[in-house]
């Protein structure tokens, strides 16, 4: 039998592993997070596979009983990956806002979370497109509720992607406009949300991760004139909800905002990506834009931890609050 000894290199290579992600030998106590949203945050296919909605479906705690998994189970699986322990719940209703949620379901949301995530509408106001009052006013109310109930609770805004639709059909709101515009009118609202409340922890920048896949050529940024060879399409094919790539990013920047991980580090060979039909490569890239998007809200770390670098930068960087941005530094 060969020897089980394993050089200072292999030990050291070992140790960098598991202080890329934070992994410990022993196991931490789970941290609750409730995802409240709509078919953004459900996976709706819209035309596509129907593979984010159901997928892992049997990881999270679906508060409606509907059998969804989507980006929620997405999240999870990434977390479990990096070793971390999520008990992780969604309360999500297709074509809603936040102020159904609040309306119709406070008696589903209202217990103790460590994080939440709230989703609205996609243009804000499905009967004012633009207009961030309804966000403004309900994601304040949820949370004055859900810190009721958790002082220490981390809320954070998704804030979503410009839809095709929107912007490219006569009848859309943004028509005539570039593509970002939309998002850049989005993510406004959910700031203005967020100035409103000191509750709440921050704005996750999803849909200016999507903008990001444009500017790079990773995605198509007009679905109506056919995909560019080499390119995918963040939409689903009624141009509006998004495809397993959209998604795909959408949980991608959840998880490196809430969990401060480096997105990079799930790799090639990460699961979820497999089981949705996503090659290593295109991983990868989204797991890169994510990365650069949310490093870009970021400060640059300091000299200090630059110069540190290698695994004991990333254990350090690893040290710091759940639920902040990213580091940047390699790993």
């Amino acid at each position: 039998m060969g020897s089980t000894r394993r050089s200072l290199p292999q030990l050291f290579a070992s140790a960098c592993a598991l202080a890329a992600f934070g992994l410990h030998s022993t196991p931490a106590a789970a941290a609750s997070i409730l995802f409240v949203g709509n078919s953004f945050t459900y996976g709706e296919a819209a035309g596509g596979p129907d593979l984010v909605r159901p997928y892992g479906s049997n990881t999270v705690t679906d508060l409606n009983g509907t059998g969804v998994g989507g980006v929620p189970a997405l999240f999870k699986a990434f977390t479990a990956q990096a070793g971390l322990n999520y008990t992780v719940s969604l309360e999500t209703v297709g074509g809603t806002g936040l102020d159904y949620h609040y309306t119709n379901k406070l008696a589903l949301l209202n217990k103790p979370w460590d994080d939440v995530v709230l989703q609205s509408y996609s243009t804000l106001d499905a009967t004012n497109p633009g207009n961030p009052a309804k966000l403004i006013q309900y994601s304040a109310l949820l949370a004055d509720t859900f810190a009721a109930q958790n002082p220490a609770v981390s809320i954070h805004l998704d804030s979503t992607w410009s839809r095709a639709d929107q912007t490219y059909l006569p009848t859309g709101h943004w028509y005539g406009q570039p593509i970002d515009a939309m998002e850049r009118d989005v993510q406004a609202g959910y700031d203005a949300a967020k100035a409103n409340s000191s509750l709440i922890k921050d704005v996750i920048p999803v849909g200016a991760a999507w903008n990001r896949a444009f500017q790079t050529g990773f995605a198509d940024p007009n679905p109506y004139d056919g995909i560019t060879p080499g390119q995918v399409n963040l939409w689903a094919p009624e141009s509006y909800h998004a495809s397993i790539y959209g998604y795909y990013l959408e949980a991608l920047t959840e998880f490196g905002d809430i969990t401060g991980l480096d997105p990079r580090n799930l790799g090639s060979g990460e699961l979820a990506a497999a089981s949705l039909g996503i090659t290593g490569a295109q991983a990868v890239a989204l797991q890169g834009i994510a990365h650069d998007q949310l490093a870009a809200a970021v400060p640059e770390p300091s000299s200090l931890l630059v110069l540190l670098g290698g695994c004991f930068g990333a254990a350090l960087f690893r040290t710091a609050r759940p639920g902040r941005r990213l580091a940047t530094a390699s790993i």
